[in-house]
């Protein structure tokens, strides 16, 4: 059990929590919720030994084995897989000690040693670790790629991966759901709900905290208070206590106004004057009630756009890609004024490419892309953090980008985006991640566009300020095209759902949970023909059986021999390509267009004789499938 006895928590000189009482028992699943400041992640640095309280007290056992996911980005030449495993800290302790036993020789150790290894599942430990990179978005070919050659955001992945890699008993995950797509975060839903630690989980994704959590841990005012249920059950009890305060409120001013009253009429009379210091003495003993606050701090709107055209925009066999190759290829789209589509798929799979050829920031490769004359993009880019300037105000900002608008009206404008007084003069650089995302969408929001594209709106973004653009955007009346892992979001904004797989952007016909679980349904097909076929036991005499299953290895060979050789193809073509890629990244390289369509050219032809070898590896493992069915159909 952890329990937090009146407890002070300070950040600098920022007092975070005050006197805060609360108590997790093991097995609890709680969510930590509360707008962007309130102390969350200060909370879960305390937990790990990283801050003291000021005052108060905080017990956590000191046997209990805690797991987090680490902030630091990690770099090196070592695999993928080998830092997922490295997660497990035991199997990492209990392989050196193996391999010192097996030195030196101690059989007794290695016998104990071996014993632990199968108790905590040591022999399948890369099966699992694989099963974690293949959840996370990673395809089979990256499980041995050096860190190095990771992004940053696919590194933050590895992070995690590696700490669902530990067996542990408190499981705490911070934003867990940053950096990943979709089809991720519904595969990191379903692993958790079946993890065995204790989970404490920061996340300003409602339906991810609704399909996990058991509590409700809120942070408001220096305050923390635990609700039974998961969010939405929270959110109702919130404002039944709020109905509650405000009535208690309501009430207790009805009766001071009573006895100022009484006091007012008789303070000056002799006779009265007793009652009149008594109804006083009363006024102060009385523990006063505040005034319940549901204001946000975000009240802000699309403003509407000058025209609508009926079509936007329309796409005919477009091709989007990258030097000449097409990532997603054959797009065909027509986009009118009112429409709200969200386009979903893993990540890399073209989705952000996608939204810079509807932008206009890219070119088709081939097919055509128009844009009516009347159509206003306001593009809200996965990165859009990054083109702020941090030397300059959030004034500034919509001052260059607006230079006829008044100071009043910027000022008045950004205060709907809670930048407010001196917050809307200063200069950007030590605003939090959350600020900086306020300031690009109102950036965005303020041209009038009548067609929006929103690539990862939601990054950094807090409950209150996700619930404020989900309004804006129901009163907004042109088009919206998302990108987002924030369901809630997608399902409250947006009517059709497509998805980018395999090239193609295509309508998905049905809504998230449709989607949930026909992605279920793909992983179980896709882990199902991974595992081994299990031994069967067939009619007939030991001899017999051995003389059948030797003749079906026989009749086998050539198309094993086939898959082989197809997967030996695939991986020299993979390294290729590699090569390639790493060439092109060169900055010597980049701005040669000359060498740059040389290597692209390569790079396509490699990618044909790729696909030529997993074509022929599917083909024939089907044939050695189909056989072994109809050796063990036949054999029953």
């Amino acid at each position: 059990m952890i329990a937090f006895k009146d407890l002070t928590l300070r950040r600098g000189s920022r007092k975070l929590l005050e006197n805060v009482n609360v108590r997790f028992q093991p097995g609890q699943r709680i969510g930590i919720v509360g707008q962007n400041g309130t102390g969350k992640s200060s909370l879960f640095a305390m937990m790990l030994g990283e801050l003291s309280p000021d005052s108060g007290e905080a017990e956590i056992p000191a046997h209990l084995d805690i797991a987090t996911v680490r902030q630091h980005t990690p770099a090196g030449d070592q695999s993928a897989l080998d830092f997922v495993l490295d997660g497990d800290t035991e199997l990492r302790a209990v392989e050196a000690k193996l391999a010192k036993a097996e030195a030196e020789a101690d059989g007794n150790a290695m016998a104990e040693l071996h014993g632990r290894m199968a108790e905590i599942d040591g022999y399948s430990a890369t099966a699992r670790a694989a099963k974690l990179l293949h959840g996370l978005g990673f395809a089979p070919e990256t499980h041995t790629a050096p860190l190095d050659s990771f992004s940053g955001g696919w590194r933050m992945r590895l992070n995690l991966a590696a700490a669902l890699m530990r067996r542990c008993d408190l499981l705490l995950l911070d934003e867990p759901t940053n950096h990943l797509d979709m089809d991720a975060v519904f595969w990191l839903q379903e692993y958790l709900a079946s993890h065995p630690a204790t989970l404490i989980i920061i996340s300003h994704d409602r339906d991810f905290l609704d399909a996990l959590i058991s509590h409700t841990l809120h942070l408001e005012g220096g305050r923390a208070t635990l609700y039974t249920g998961n969010y939405s059950e929270f959110e109702t009890m919130r404002a039944e206590a709020k109905l509650q305060q405000q009535a208690a409120y309501e009430n207790q001013q009805k009766k001071l106004a009573q006895l100022q009253g009484f006091v007012d009429r008789f303070r000056a009379q002799a006779t009265k004057a007793r009652q009149a210091q008594s109804k006083l003495k009363q006024m102060e003993r009385m523990e006063k009630v505040e005034a319940a606050h549901w204001d946000t701090p975000f009240s802000f709107s699309f403003r509407q756009p000058d025209r609508l055209p009926d079509t936007l925009l329309r796409l005919d066999n477009a091709d989007a890609g990258y030097d000449g190759v097409p990532l997603v290829g054959g797009i065909k789209m027509q986009i009118t004024a009112g429409d709200r589509l969200a386009i979903l798929g893993r990540n890399g799979a073209g989705k952000s490419t996608v939204m810079k050829l509807l932008a206009g920031e890219m070119a088709p490769i081939s097919g055509d892309v128009q844009h009516d004359k009347y159509t206003r993009v306001g593009y809200f880019a996965q990165h859009q953090l990054e083109v702020l300037d941090d030397n300059a105000s959030a004034a500034t900002h919509l001052q260059r980008q607006a230079p006829r608008a008044s100071e009043q009206e910027i000022r008045d404008f950004l205060g709907g985006f809670d930048f407010h007084g001196d917050k809307a003069l200063e200069p950007i650089a030590p605003f939090s991640g959350g600020e900086k995302a306020r300031l690009a969408l109102a950036l965005v929001v303020y041209d009038k566009p009548n067609l929006l594209l929103l690539d990862e709106p939601t990054n950094h973004l807090d409950l209150d300020m996700r619930h404020a653009l989900e309004t804006a955007l129901a009163g907004y009346t042109g088009a919206v095209i998302m990108i987002a892992h924030d369901r809630h979001l997608i399902d409250a904004t947006c009517d059709q759902l497509w998805r980018v797989d395999e090239g193609t952007l295509m309508p998905f016909d049905g809504d998230l949970d449709d989607y949930a679980k026909w992605l279920t349904r793909q992983n179980s097909a896709r882990e199902g023909s991974d595992k081994p076929k299990k031994a069967t036991t067939v009619g007939g005499s030991g001899a017999d059986a051995r003389r059948d299953a030797a003749a079906q290895r026989e009749k086998e060979k050539p198309l094993r021999r086939a898959i082989k050789q197809a997967e030996a193809d695939m991986a020299k073509f993979e390294e290729k390509i590699a090569a390639i890629e790493k060439e092109m990244a060169k900055p010597s390289v980049y701005g040669n267009s000359t060498e740059i369509a040389r290597l692209s050219q390569e790079q396509g032809k490699l990618r044909k004789q790729l696909d030529k070898a997993e074509a022929a590896w599917m083909e024939n493992a089907e044939a050695l499938e189909s056989q072994k069915d109809g050796s063990n159909t036949s054999a029953a």
